[in-house]
């Protein structure tokens, strides 16, 4: 009986391991292929004649006399100046998070500790505008900002994307708030402390795993965006996701979408790093605004 029961674990455990092996492959598949591509010229990453020629390199070696070039990134980063789409993608990212988290945080706890049912409401409202498709709020920002000629510009995308991410933010770190005991507020206020005090020096280390869980999809937000950037930045002011598809605007022209290729992997290879270095956090804080739900 014991033996059985053992043979049926092992069976399962075995059971698992593959499927997650399988889900791992079929989920870093096409980042290792996009990574690999991008070091390909066009007649091999996208050959008709034979898809081995994207392992093997046939025309890469025959054009640049290697299996492996760099053409695509020069190309992405140098002449098509991707770079400048970078920087002004950390300046969008950083400033959302930043304006954010701050107004999320405050509005979060003050919320959470309020006694009066406005607080709720509130909620509903920051729920309902946050349901709403985010095209059809940009279209309302359209009009005032072409009479204002302010239309293009980095800060006023950044206000926009404030407006729109600031409901999700609220709601999160609401629930965050709501996990933490009142008594350490009122044991903080009773030692001396005034309300803020007791926010910034007893409230915030408690919080830290739900401020940088909330963080890092509020920059998600920010750096994959491409429906509220395309249509708020002007060219010369576009960041990375929207750059991308320029190229891809352009495929007719040789090379171009191998231009796309290495940009998305200078893209999304920042996102993994991220990823793997506050994962820790990020399940922390999953976990802890989960338990009051």
């Amino acid at each position: 009986m014991i033996f059985d029961q053992i043979k049926k674990f092992n069976f399962l455990t075995l059971l698992a391991l593959a499927f997650l092996i399988l889900w791992l492959v079929m989920a870093m598949f096409p980042f290792i292929w996009t990574l690999w591509g991008s070091f390909k010229v066009q007649g091999d990453f996208f050959s008709k004649q034979d898809w081995k020629n994207a392992i093997y390199g046939v025309f890469t070696l025959s054009e640049t006399g290697h299996y492996f070039t760099g053409k695509g990134y020069k190309g992405a980063w140098i002449i098509k100046e991707f770079w400048r789409s970078t920087i002004n993608t950390i300046i969008v990212t950083f400033s959302v998070v930043t304006i954010s988290l701050t107004l999320g945080t405050l509005g979060g706890y003050a919320l959470a500790r309020s006694g009066f049912r406005y607080a709720f409401w509130i909620l509903i409202i920051a729920l309902i505008f946050r349901a709403m498709p985010h095209i059809t709020l940009v279209s309302g920002y359209l009009f005032p900002f072409f009479q204002l000629n302010i239309w293009g510009y980095l800060a006023t995308t950044i206000i926009v994307m404030v407006a729109i991410n600031q409901p999700f933010t609220l709601w999160m770190l609401h629930s965050f708030f709501l996990n933490i005991p009142k008594e350490l507020d009122e044991s903080a206020m009773v030692d001396g402390c005034t309300r803020f005090q007791a926010f910034r020096n007893v409230i915030i280390p408690v919080m830290w795993p739900g401020v940088i869980t909330t963080g890092l999809f509020s920059f998600l937000l920010a750096y994959n965006d491409f429906a509220l950037t395309g249509l708020l930045l002007t060219h010369e002011n576009q960041t990375m996701v929207p750059k991308i598809a320029s190229f891809l605007g352009t495929t007719q022209v040789e090379g171009n979408i191998m231009y796309a290729v290495a940009a998305v992997v200078s893209a999304t290879a920042p996102l993994f790093v991220l990823v793997m270095f506050f994962q820790r956090q990020i399940v922390s804080g999953l976990i802890t605004g989960a338990v009051k739900g």
